[in-house]
């Protein structure tokens, strides 16, 4: 049994506080903001974003950031993306030599293109840090629906370690080394998930979804594997596993952005009605600039940061990509 510390009090955080706590560890969740540790406290349950589901009184939720951190055998990281460094840098002060930081969130630093778990060691050096990513809605983790994910980490032992913490009958858990596969799959899918959302605003249908998913892991699978990523990854649940849902769930807050706009709201307008961090949109950008500097091509991720950003709409991104340039689908194939 381990003393676990959850910083974020979302969705996701607190689905997996469930977890841990079902699995036998002693959980303290962490949230920056006073009035909703009060509001978790009272009500024992996240009406707005994981209703329906009972925190168990055993689960300690806490505004105290140091008392959520000290003594705790691993810290689970699940902020959303742009708030990572931020809550990190806040972090360091109270973190030990080695301990384990398992982040869950999905996103790349516009200004730095760093990942998360680079900004983590950036500003908390000393930490052992760790990434748990698949396709996984906390809507589902919550209420115990079967899910599969993986966990990455830099050495053998830790992988194992959080693996046997976080496995259950319903949540199977794999490990993997390839840290940064895993955390580009789970950052770039949620651009493409903004498109395939658009896609279904603008009422297309399951081919025009079909494409964008596999076009998509293309793209995601190219830059990947010049970054350092392995393909495997790529081809896996963390991968085109975590696109699938991400594109097609009702519970992906990034297909949901996309459809609004598919629609003709704007982003921020988008943005407004989902009501949470829409990390596609902050990992645009990046991935953008990643594609552009590792002379990737990219042309759904280009398409949609000129949705995004420069007022193109979703009708004419669609047509530029069909009618871009005539190609072979996988040129290192040979013909006889």
């Amino acid at each position: 049994m381990a003393n676990v510390g959850v910083l974020g009090a979302g969705s996701w955080g607190t689905a997996l506080a469930l977890l841990l706590e079902k699995n036998g560890h002693d959980v303290t969740i962490w949230s920056i903001d006073k009035k909703e540790v009060e509001m978790l406290n009272q009500k024992r349950e996240h009406e707005s974003k994981l209703p329906g589901v009972r925190i168990p009184d055993e689960i300690v939720i806490t505004n105290d950031l140091e008392s959520a951190i000290k003594g705790k055998d691993f810290l689970v990281l699940a902020v959303p993306s742009p708030f990572t460094r931020s809550t990190a840098k806040s972090m360091a002060p109270y973190v030990t030599d080695g301990q384990i930081i398992v982040d869950v969130a999905k996103g790349i630093e516009e200004t730095t293109l760093m990942t998360l778990s680079e900004q983590i060691k950036d500003e908390i050096p000393q930490a052992n840090v760790a990434v748990l990513s698949g396709p996984s809605h906390a809507e589902e983790v919550g209420r115990g629906l079967p899910t599969i994910v993986v966990i990455g980490a830099k050495t053998q032992e830790t992988a194992q370690y959080l693996q046997e913490a976080f496995a259950s009958k319903v949540f199977r858990v794999y490990t993997s080394s390839d840290i940064k596969g895993i955390e580009l799959g789970g950052s770039l899918k949620n651009v493409i998930a903004l498109a395939a959302g658009m896609a279904d605003g603008m009422g297309y249908g399951d081919n025009t979804k079909a494409a964008l998913i596999t076009r998509g892991i293309a793209e995601i699978s190219r830059l990947g594997i010049k970054m350092g990523g392995k393909v495997e990854t790529f081809s896996g649940l963390t991968g085109i596993g975590d696109l699938i849902v991400t594109c097609a769930s009702v519970h992906s807050r990034n297909r949901k952005a996309g459809y609004l706009m598919g629609q003709g709201k704007t982003m921020q307008e988008a943005m407004d009605e989902v009501k949470m961090v829409v990390e596609g949109v902050y990992s645009a950008k990046a991935a953008l600039k990643l594609g552009k500097q590792y002379d990737v091509s990219m042309p759904i991720v280009e398409k949609v940061n000129e949705i995004l950003f420069e007022g193109k709409s979703a009708e004419d991104a669609v047509n530029e990509l069909m009618l871009r340039d005539n190609r072979s689908e996988h040129s290192s194939l040979p013909w006889e």
